[in-house]
């Protein structure tokens, strides 16, 4: 079952119904401040231990709300109380999207009506991509991004991104090999900030992620 973030944050849990049915998504909200905007935040491959609740998926989403997001955080299919099975990126993609306008809908008079900021962690980050195909969004932050050929033989075709994306990537990745995020941004021109000694997981490094992403939006003091 999805958690919020921490004692005392504000959060909701919002309904949303996809092609497979019904998508747990769990909303943290920014406390003192009117909401800035809506971010997703996609959550690693389900099939190897991904849900919403993953550490790195969890230290985007404290980020963007100390950037005064709502934070919205969703399960892929057949993960916790999302139906479905894995749709290997399709149908997770147009789950996304459903999300998405779930939550612009929920957030209507809160929150003004702008595209939302997305960001993913691995296979979330490629869904992302995917997504990002369909909407524009107001910026990405892409983590880990799953590029190329990856651990256990998967396949990625990631495509191109908006130009402000901001990729962060672990210079000792063991899933996504640092070599195969550059073949994919080089073509781009698009900057990746690589992490020293970094492993995929970020592990003892999730401090990294937060700095980086404070720093490309030159953000003001938490309140």
């Amino acid at each position: 079952m999805a958690i919020p973030l921490a004692a005392g944050m504000p959060s909701e849990r919002l309904e949303v119904r996809g092609a497979a049915g019904h998508i747990e998504t769990i909303c943290d909200l920014p406390a003192a401040r009117e909401p800035r905007g809506l971010a997703l935040v996609a959550h690693p491959h389900p099939l190897y231990g991904g849900t919403l609740d993953n550490k790195v998926v969890q230290t985007l989403s404290r980020t963007l709300i100390e950037l005064g997001y709502v934070s919205v955080r969703a399960n892929f299919r057949g993960v916790g109380e999302t139906e479905g099975v894995h749709d290997h990126g399709v149908g997770e993609t147009d789950d996304l999207l459903a999300v998405v306008q779930a939550a612009q809908a929920h957030f209507a008079s809160r929150v003004r009506v702008a595209p939302p900021v997305l960001c993913g962690f691995s296979f979330g980050a490629f869904v992302q991509t995917q997504l990002a195909q369909r909407l524009a969004p107001e910026r990405m932050v892409l983590v880990g991004v799953a590029n190329g050929r990856v651990a256990a033989g998967r396949e990625y075709p990631t495509p191109p991104v908006p130009p402000d994306t901001l990729v962060i990537h672990g210079e000792q990745d063991e899933t996504v090999p640092l070599a195969n995020v550059f073949d994919w941004a080089r073509p781009q021109e698009l900057p990746v900030v690589v992490l020293p000694g970094c492993d995929h997981f970020f592990h003892r490094k999730l401090h990294l992620i937060r700095k980086v992403m404070l720093g490309a939006w030159q953000a003001a003091p938490v309140d």
